[in-house]
């Protein structure tokens, strides 16, 4: 993994959903992280860094009272129900699959107990609404 990949990947997800400025970013301390490029990125999105001490995921500089555990535990579980005991053939063969993994099992019918046993598309969906409500009461 490059710091151009992240890079990339991160101006692909800021131009799918534009998020405002003071989005936090959690990674570990990975050179591709720290690189200058991948940081110059995060300035330019108006993003704040977020990494972990090295070999702690329980903390983070911006939640130091367990920012990064969220992000780790979902790595874990991806790990656990999709990637572990798999073989591909090749990298697009494990791209399809993460894409279906993340795309269309996890974001539209993942229940998740933090987000009231909703999944995070229906989750954001309500979200979304609350906050076209409050914009028209205003």
């Amino acid at each position: 993994m490059t710091a151009d990949i992240v890079a990339d990947a991160l101006t692909m997800a800021w131009f799918r959903r534009k998020p405002t400025a003071g989005l936090i970013h959690h990674s570990d301390r990975g050179s591709q992280y720290a690189s200058h490029a991948f940081q110059d990125k995060l300035k330019e999105y108006g993003m704040d860094c977020s990494m972990s001490r090295k070999g702690n995921c329980w903390e983070c500089e911006a939640y130091p009272l367990g920012g990064n555990a969220p992000s780790e535990s979902w790595f874990g579980s991806f790990k656990n129900e999709r990637v572990y005991g798999e073989r591909f053939e090749t990298r697009d063969e494990m791209k399809a699959m993460a894409f279906e993994y993340i795309e269309v099992f996890y974001n539209r019918k993942g229940l998740h107990s933090t987000l009231g046993y909703k999944s995070p598309q229906q989750y954001l969906d309500d979200w979304l609404k609350d906050q076209q409500q409050e914009k028209l009461v205003a």
